[in-house]
């Protein structure tokens, strides 16, 4: 379960005291810290797949983007910073973001083609939280992988089941595809992909 310390925190003293010394993973929720769980070894299987089959099809498509290790997304409105699974960047744009050179922080929804976030006990956080920050700051593609079902079943269904949801943003507001099983993914930001969800969740069988 997540942790929060209850302490108001600005952005900027959030990045000059975290990460800390303990090595813990944090994110800051509109001024607030919240320590992350330590993910499973389910959750870095399925993280490392999709981070390995869009890099390769990036190369593929010789697209300029690249996945950094623990750069932080700041919606420009909030307080808030967050670190995703998986952090898609254009990379001729970070020129464009005054947080990139010292602070490895994106603000720009024009930097971020897709993001992806991977389900774990915080799910909330993922269908709620993040969707409406993502949304507003304008990232075209946004993935929610609950691998494990556990999301909230107005989002995967009832009963609840493995699901992958694609949002992409139409006119400012993200419309959502649901694939499970044998459906292949419908990405914008990669039409050619040629992957399935089941065998997203394969990955961590």
């Amino acid at each position: 379960m997540t942790q929060s310390l209850r302490k108001l925190t600005t952005f900027d003293e959030f990045v000059a005291k975290y990460p800390d010394e303990t090595g813990k993973r944090y994110e800051l929720h509109d001024g607030v810290v919240v320590e992350m769980p330590q993910p499973t070894g389910e959750h870095e299987e399925v993280t490392g797949f999709l981070a390995f089959e869009i890099t390769r099809e990036c190369i593929r498509l010789n697209l300029p983007y690249f996945i950094p290790k623990t750069a932080l997304v700041k919606p420009p409105e909030n307080e808030s910073a967050y670190s995703p699974d998986v952090l898609l960047l254009n990379r001729p744009n970070l020129t464009n973001e005054p947080l990139w050179k010292k602070e490895s922080t994106v603000i720009q929804g024009i930097s971020i083609p897709l993001i992806i976030e991977v389900v774990s006990t915080n799910w909330r956080d993922d269908y709620l939280k993040k969707y409406a920050d993502y949304e507003v700051m304008g990232i075209p593609e946004y993935w929610i992988v609950d691998y494990s079902g556990l999301g909230g079943r107005e989002f995967i269904g009832n009963p609840k089941q493995p699901t992958i949801l694609v949002c992409c943003l139409e006119e400012g507001e993200y419309t959502v595809r649901k694939f499970r099983g044998d459906n292949r993914i419908q990405s914008v930001i990669f039409p050619d992909l040629n992957l399935t969800a089941q065998q997203i969740f394969n990955a961590s069988l």
